[in-house]
């Protein structure tokens, strides 16, 4: 419990939190073995986002494409 303590009057005695305080809460949350795990996690949640995002695009560019198409065939039926 002492230690405990003092990481806590560490953290209440700074005045702004920076990069290296998180870096040691994050630490002394998840320990060295789990952020491994939590690391691929995100990586993982990343890359399916991404995929996710391009998949869309394409399909909207695609919808676009069609469309154009269509109104380009109308406008040389209408000729």
């Amino acid at each position: 419990m002492h230690y405990v303590t003092h990481v806590v009057v560490y953290f209440w005695t700074r005045p702004v939190g920076s990069p290296l305080d998180f870096l040691l809460l994050f630490f002394l949350l998840f320990g060295g073995k789990k952020i491994p795990e939590l690391m691929r996690g995100i990586g993982k949640g990343i890359r399916e986002f991404n995929a996710a995002r391009s998949s869309i695009e394409n399909e909207i560019k695609e919808g676009i494409r069609e469309s154009e198409r269509t109104d380009r065939k109308q406008i040389e039926e209408k000729e």
